[in-house]
């Protein structure tokens, strides 16, 4: 019976969803020409983590992967294609290790296979330290990889390791991941271990911009959020977080009051391109279908990993099909921002290579930017729009950063 109930639901979720595609072949090849034009910045791609964690060999892990694969959602060849010019890569530390140790291990790690992978093949790579870095690889056709801390659990109890990080050619730190950590409270994490930041919060806060690190405000509680757009001088950074607006109770994602105050903050959103980031109701209507299809197993008395199992799961994975977001979804996420807080506070950060499967259709991978850009140019965005959302915007933020530690 729940399955029969489920169809209509599907039905109904497709219509509502469901968009008329109508193209614009001349909108469409503008799109293609802006995004080789402008610089595309995307504040936050998993790809360092995502080598470390497969089974490639070290000379592959580092050499084979990034230029181009089959894998994954990142490479030299999709970039090009798609105009990507300067992912962030994600020097992501687990939240576990703030409590086993070796945070601080793994970010040089981390740190040390970017860095490889740019001094072994410099004419597809640069490391990027700052906007003049970026601006200077893609003059010579190359791809910059300028970093970001993703959990400020590295920095230890050591506040002379911010400046160390600062050398080693981290851009941003993400102030905690998905617990509570010696600095602030996570917007996953009930604990609320400081209601806010930590008292070595505020140093930490005002070390980076001493030494010109951009504060990442995603993953952090609201009341940490709040606090750190007092406390600092300079514009903030969310590197990968969208509006909760769409995603009521995902704290992870940004209320419209937080919104406001990046504006007033002059900081930048860099809009999540996960669909369970996008859309409230991806995740409880996938769940349900995951239900449905262990219960029928267990009616039907068909054990998973046998024979009859594999056949039943590829059927009904055929009929039902999991879903996903879409690009008109992701601009849906832009409009409300720039309604809030205007044009100025928009950028990309896709969490490419972190959030699995669940990206939207149409921003696949690194090779679809155009498609994004095609559909805000339809929505009535002018070639300047573009530009700031794709990197003019966090530009202005990262140089203020940089100025204000001078």
């Amino acid at each position: 019976m729940r399955f029969i109930l489920c169809i209509p639901v599907l039905f109904l979720f497709i219509y509502l969803n469901g968009q008329v595609n109508t193209e614009n072949p001349d909108l469409k090849k503008h799109a293609l020409y802006l995004a080789q034009k402008y610089i595309i910045a995307d504040g936050h791609v998993d790809l360092p983590y995502r080598l470390k964690i497969s089974n490639f060999r070290l000379e592959k892990e580092y050499l084979g992967i990034p230029y181009q694969t089959n894998t994954g959602d990142f490479d030299f060849v999709r970039a090009k294609k798609g105009g990507l010019d300067a992912p962030f890569m994600s020097i992501y530390i687990p939240s576990k290790l703030q409590i086993e140790g070796g945070a601080r291990e793994l970010a040089d790690s981390l740190i040390n296979m970017v860095e490889y992978i740019a001094k072994n093949q410099p004419q597809y790579f640069a490391i990027a330290r700052n906007p003049k870095d970026i601006i200077k690889a893609k003059k010579a056709g190359k791809i910059a990889l300028p970093m970001g801390m993703e959990n400020g659990a590295p920095v230890e109890n050591d506040l002379s390791l911010i400046s160390y990080f600062k050398n080693r050619g981290i851009s941003y730190i993400t102030l905690t991941h998905a617990k509570d950590n010696k600095i602030c409270d996570s917007s996953y994490d009930t604990t609320r271990t400081w209601n806010g930041l930590s008292p070595y919060g505020y140093r930490t806060l005002d070390e980076m911009q001493k030494n010109g690190i951009m504060v990442d405000i995603s993953h952090v509680s609201d009341s940490t959020f709040y606090q750190t757009i007092r406390h600092v001088k300079v514009p903030v950074i969310a590197s990968h977080s969208s509006c909760r607006k769409f995603t009521p109770g995902f704290e992870r994602n940004m209320s419209d009051d937080m919104i406001r105050m990046m504006k007033i903050n002059g900081g930048v959103i860099m809009v999540n391109f996960g669909s369970s980031f996008l859309d409230g109701t991806i995740d409880p209507y996938n769940d349900s279908l995951r239900t449905v299809y262990q219960s029928l197993m267990v009616e039907k008395g068909i054990i998973e990993d046998s024979d009859e199992g594999k056949i039943f799961k590829e059927s009904f994975q055929k009929q039902y099909p999991k879903v996903y977001s879409d690009l008109d979804k992701v601009a849906d996420h832009i409009d409300h921002i720039v309604s809030l807080a205007g044009v100025e506070q928009v950028g990309f950060g896709s969490d490419y290579d972190g959030v699995g499967d669940s990206l939207p259709k149409g921003l696949k991978d690194v090779s679809d930017y155009p498609n994004l850009i095609y559909v805000l140019l339809k929505r009535g965005y002018s070639d300047k729009d573009i530009e700031k959302m794709c990197g003019g915007n966090l530009f202005r933020v990262w140089n203020k950063v940089l100025k204000n530690a001078k």
